[in-house]
């Protein structure tokens, strides 16, 4: 059986594969998301292209080091109007992030690639669209002062499994996807190869 490879340290995806049963080894890409990221953006790339190809390049770099392992890479960008949000690096920038979501809809895409041999043989982009209340300045100062820096990991500067739920009128879409991981698809791919049992 073909060695299975996370090429991300997210604690979030390592759990969630570890919860289904998955036996992996986690080896984070080292890769220069924002240099790639700005660059799609600046070719007029779409926020699904972004998410994919960020998930592809992780898996790739992962795959060169280590030949016949299946190596799964995965990113998420959050699309806000066609714009792709990042991860808010300061507490100003989740303020932002959040004033900027309150009230309307954005939607959450989650692509996952797997590469063996230095070749892609399997790819998906999750999509979940989720609707905000509306949001209070005095609530979202109260929001950040109980989970800053803790929201600082999480593209929209919310955990949708954490207090972040509160902030939701409505999710459309798959949970795991909002996490990051389209675990469904990923889990249907792996057993049909003969990876998991099923």
């Amino acid at each position: 059986m073909a060695e299975l490879i996370l090429a991300s340290g997210s604690a979030t995806r390592q759990s969630m594969l570890k919860q289904v049963g998955i036996p992996f080894t986690s080896v984070p890409a080292r890769i220069d998301e924002e240099a790639i990221r700005g660059a799609l953006e600046h070719e007029g790339a779409t926020p699904r292209d972004v998410a994919d190809t960020l998930a592809e390049y992780k898996a790739r770099r992962v795959s060169e080091k280590h030949p016949g392992a299946m190596v799964i890479g995965c990113d998420q960008v959050l699309d806000h109007k066609g714009r792709v949000l990042a991860k808010p690096e300061t507490r100003d920038n989740a303020r932002n992030q959040l004033q900027s979501l309150s009230g309307g809809q954005h939607r959450l895409l989650s692509a996952v690639v797997i590469y063996e041999d230095l070749k892609p043989v399997w790819r998906v982009v999750g999509q979940v669209r989720l609707s905000m209340r509306p949001l209070s300045d005095s609530y979202i100062e109260d929001y950040l002062d109980r989970n800053w820096p803790d929201i600082a990991d999480s593209v929209g500067g919310y955990k949708l499994e954490q207090e972040g739920a509160r902030l939701f009128l409505r999710i459309d879409g798959d949970y795991f996807t909002v996490l990051g991981l389209p675990l469904l698809d990923l889990c249907g791919y792996l057993v049909n190869r003969g990876i998991i049992e099923g």
